[in-house]
C-alpha cells in the first residue's frame, strides 16, 4: 500500500500544528519550518495527541535548495497526498522586501519544487489572507500581480509598496490567491488540485503579535459579524476539507475563512462614501 505524505510548511506555527493534528490521521506528516527547536517541540506535542508518524526538516522557503531538499525528503517518505503551505510573515515581522521574498518568492519556490511530485489525487493548499481582498482593484500593481511568476514581479511590487510593509503584505497575499487560480490548469494536467485559503483575524501567536502592534486589526475585529477571532483549528478543518477527496472537484479557488469580515468591511466602506 502506498504511503501518503502530507507536507506542512510553517509546521510549528499555530495553523500548521492544528492542520498536522487533523491530517496526521490519514498518513505521514512532514513538517517544515525555520527552527529545529520548535519543530522538535511540535513533534513531541503531536505525539502526545496520538499523531506519531511525524518527520521534520528545517527549511528556509526563500532558498530554492532548501525547498528542493524538502521535496526530496518527501519522495523518500512516500507519495505526496497533501501540500499545505502556511509559512509566511506578517507586516510587523519585516520590511517590504523581506515580506515579498518570504510570502511570494517562498510560495513560488514551494510550488515549483513540489509540482513534480504531484499526482492523481494530490491537493495543495496555499495560505493567503483576507488582506488580499483589500488591495485596490485598479492600478499598475494589478498588472504585475496577475503575473506572479514574472521575473521582476517581486522587485516591482516592492517599488509599488514604497517601503510600506503593510502594502507589501497585501500585495503578496493577493498574489497567492492569483497563483492558485493561475496554477489550477497546470496542476490539473496531473489530476492534482490547488487552492488558496484566506484566514481573517486568527488567534495564533503571529495573529496576537500583529494585533498588539496594529490598530487596523482591532478595527477589523470590531466589524467581524461573528464578533470574535477565529481559532487555528477552524482554519485547519477548512484545510482538511480542501485536501480531502470530498473536495475533489474544487480547484483554483480562494476559500475565505474570516468570520464575514471582508463583506462587512465593504458595506462599511460603502456607507462612508
Amino acid at each position: 500500500m502506498t504511503n501518503l505524505v502530507y507536507v506542512i510548511t510553517g509546521g510549528s506555527g499555530g495553523m500548521g500544528k492544528a492542520t498536522a493534528e487533523l491530517v496526521g490521521k490519514y498518513g505521514t506528516v512532514l513538517l517544515a519550518d525555520i527552527s529545529e527547536e520548535r519543530l522538535e517541540a511540535t513533534k513531541q506535542e503531536l505525539a502526545s495527541k496520538g499523531i506519531t508518524d511525524v518527520h521534520y526538516q528545517t527549511v528556509d522557503i526563500t532558498s530554492k535548495e532548501n525547498v528542493e531538499a524538502l521535496a526530496a525528503k518527501t519522495q523518500q517518505l512516500g507519495t505526496l497526498k497533501g501540500l499545505v503551505h502556511t509559512a509566511g510573515i506578517s507586516p510587523t515581522m519585516g520590511d517590504a522586501k523581506k515580506i515579498l521574498d518570504v510570502n511570494l518568492t517562498g510560495t513560488i519556490n514551494v510550488l515549483n519544487a513540489f509540482y513534480p511530485l504531484a499526482t492523481e489525487g494530490t491537493s495543495a493548499v496555499i495560505i493567503s489572507s483576507m488582506s488580499g481582498y483589500m488591495v485596490p482593484p485598479q492600478g499598475p500593481h494589478m498588472e504585475v500581480i496577475r503575473n506572479p511568476f514574472g521575473e521582476s514581479t517581486v522587485e516591482t511590487l516592492e517599488q509599488f509598496s514604497q517601503g510600506n510593509s503593510g502594502a507589501a503584505y497585501t500585495f503578496s497575499k493577493l498574489a497567492v490567491q492569483v497563483i492558485a487560480e493561475d496554477q489550477a490548469w497546470h496542476w490539473g494536467e496531473k489530476g492534482a488540485r490547488i487552492n488558496s485559503l484566506s484566514p481573517g483575524t486568527i488567534n495564533t501567536s503571529m495573529g496576537r503579535q500583529e494585533a498588539k502592534q496594529s490598530e487596523q486589526m482591532a478595527q477589523l475585529l470590531a466589524i467581524t459579524p461573528l464578533k470574535r477571532e477565529g481559532e487555528a483549528r477552524e482554519i485547519a478543518t477548512a484545510v482538511e476539507f480542501l485536501l480531502s477527496d470530498a473536495a475533489s472537484y474544487i480547484t483554483g479557488i480562494d476559500l475565505r475563512v474570516d468570520g464575514g469580515t471582508v463583506p462587512n468591511l465593504r458595506k462599511v466602506q460603502a456607507a462612508q462614501r
